[in-house]
């Protein structure tokens, strides 16, 4: 028999950036609000001690800060005829666990997102015809605009102290800035982090071969500020410990430096940590949420009451708890018939790795996780794709994360990964060798999808999420062009030799090495409940007191980062609750 909690006005389900942002807005509505976190609680002063934090081993290595994939995990093939094994070692994405969750230990790439990735599928067939989408290819429009969402964009930008420049203000072209990015309207809060030598070195190289290099936007502070919640950040210190780790300087956004000290004040505010979510439950008739089961820190169930039902755990979660709960269809890849599970993607990265000349000093252990420079030329739909046979595009850019000892000592391909070789290889590239680095968008396929895995359970009993995903030809295609052209600025630098790791037809996906945690899609927002799972405002089609948070709402995967764009929706989805939904609870928008 479960134990029954007493009723709350909302429960959210999990607490990395989405449920921190929606547990602050709704609170600051008047509503009691509870957040259950799967993993244990995080916070800087405990988890980000300095030096115990700076331990490449601990964190990098072994994983402190991850999911513990031995409980949980997902399964993974190529093909609907393959059978899935476990993600048994983080190595594709890394799965965060506990308060904050990813965005405890993420980098602070703080993009927003180009205005015709929004309405990807109109403006494809709007400039190049329905013919020029491949068969298969199941990309969809968000069914909200880039004017709609840019408060809150800005808005933000303002929580995370997010630094950069201006590319377009209201309109206007600003020098120094992204020339292609929408318009906004207003200026970072805080200026662009200052260049390493490597950052100098590419943006020289990058505008001699005709590109508009632009200062990276970064959540990580360049000088001390606060933020409109009235909580301080400090400046980053170039230490080179983002990834993988908490931010001792409380310089890199996470919902710890930025809205969990204000939440923890709040006495219709609670936080309850080791809080596994198996479901949500229904009303009989199904069409609304009566709140959620979890299972606590001593193995027992509990009924946890509420009025609504926010879910904003990690994309992937997010899939699973709709599937293991009976909300929505489940997408049949064979049929094409269902959504949740559908339009899974990831992103397809690769870099142009440049040996400059000897004598050069880097200084690679002068880093930060995501001050550098980049360049949109060649991202969404900035050129012209009609002779090149493909779409998407990618982000591109130099940041240099760091020179730790384990994981960023590179060498150049053909030197030996041990014995003497290697070590001279190291000592040689470790001052000279630069990457430029290629972030793919990912075009959504009928035969990439999320469902459950008829075989493998996790330590509950429950069955595990199974992921079907391999490259398509377009992606190959979009990540060789991107090869060629960046191939033109790696030559410009005076290199000495230049290295293309870029993927070509045939490699499969490979979940061992590390590519990004920007994993989307499975509860696809849109205008029409038949191809979507939630609508614009992130409201469940079938439940109406249920929303869904995070990149499981994207359509398809973008070049960019996820988590500006997974902040903005947030928001935007929160104003609709506290504006329309509070008042008059029921269907946001009518199917």
């Amino acid at each position: 028999m479960a134990i029954q909690n007493d009723k709350v006005d909302a429960v959210i389900v999990g607490f990395g950036w989405t449920g921190a942002i929606l547990a602050q807005e709704l609170t600051e509505a008047g509503l009691n609000v509870l957040a259950l976190e799967r993993g244990a609680m995080r916070d800087t002063p405990t988890d980000a001690q300095y030096p115990k934090v700076v331990d490449e081993l601990e964190y990098a290595v072994r994983g402190k800060l991850f999911q513990e994939l031995a409980r949980e995990t997902v399964t993974i093939r190529h093909g609907l005829g393959d059978v899935a094994v476990p993600y048994r070692q983080h190595g594709s994405f890394l799965l965060g666990n506990g308060v904050g969750g990813a965005g405890f230990h993420w980098n602070g790439m703080h993009y927003r997102v180009l205005p015709e990735e929004l309405r990807l599928r109109s403006h494809y067939e709007e400039r190049y015809g329905k013919r020029f989408l491949p068969a298969g290819m199941t990309i969809q429009d968000f069914g909200v605009g880039y004017d709609e969402l840019e408060p809150h964009f800005d808005f933000a930008e303002k929580v995370f102290g997010t630094s950069g420049k201006a590319g377009n203000l209201n309109g206007h072209i600003q020098p120094g800035g992204n020339p292609k990015e929408g318009r906004r309207t207003s200026e970072y809060p805080t200026p662009p982090l200052q260049n390493s030598y490597g950052a100098l070195l590419f943006e020289k190289a990058a505008r001699e071969a005709g590109f508009n290099p632009y200062p990276a936007p970064a959540a990580n502070c360049s000088q001390p500020y606060t933020n409109p919640y009235g909580v301080r950040l400090g400046p980053c210190n170039f230490c080179g410990f983002c990834e993988n780790f908490g931010c001792y300087m409380y310089s890199k956004a996470s919902p710890q430096t930025t809205i969990l000290p204000v939440l923890q004040r709040k006495p219709n505010f609670a936080l309850r940590t080791h809080a596994y979510v198996t479901k949500v439950n229904l009303s009989r008739d199904g069409k609304r949420a009566t709140g959620v089961t979890y299972v606590d820190a001593q193995g027992r169930e509990i009924e946890q009451p509420a009025d609504l039902v926010i879910v904003a755990a990690f994309q992937m979660h997010n899939v699973r708890l709709l599937l293991l709960s009976g909300i929505g269809k489940p997408y049949d890849p064979r049929s094409g018939e269902g959504v949740v599970g559908k339009n899974y993607a990831y992103q397809m990265n690769g870099s142009i790795d440049v040996l400059l000349p000897k004598g050069t000093q880097l200084n690679p252990f002068v880093g930060t996780g995501a001050g550098g420079v980049a360049l949109d030329d060649l991202n969404g739909d900035q050129f012209d794709h009609g002779p090149l046979g493909f779409l998407g595009g990618a982000s591109i850019r130099h940041v240099r994360y760091g020179g730790r000892p384990i994981k960023q000592a590179p060498t150049v391909p053909g030197v030996p990964a041990w014995g003497s070789a290697w070590k001279a290889g190291v000592a040689d590239a470790y001052q000279r060798l630069l990457s430029i680095g290629i972030s793919g968008s990912v075009m959504a396929y009928r035969d990439a999808c999320l469902d459950l895995d008829p075989t493998y359970r996790d330590a509950h009993g429950l069955p595990l999420l199974r992921m079907t995903f391999d490259w398509h030809a377009n992606e190959y295609a979009m990540l060789a062009y991107m090869g060629d052209r960046m191939e033109e600025v790696g030559h410009a630098m005076q290199a000495e030799q230049v290295f293309r790791a870029i993927r070509k037809p045939g490699m499969h996906y490979d979940t061992r090495a590390y590519q990004s945690t920007h994993t989307t899609g499975g509860a696809i927002m849109g205008s029409d409940p038949a191809t979507s799972v939630v609508n614009r405002y992130l409201q469940s089609w079938d439940v109406s007191n249920v929303f869904v948070m995070g990149a499981s709402a994207f359509p398809q995967n973008m070049g960019y980062n996820p988590t500006g764009l997974v902040a903005a929706l947030a928001y935007w989805s929160a104003k609709a609750i506290r504006e329309q939904y509070l008042k008059q609870p029921g269907p946001l928008v009518q199917a």
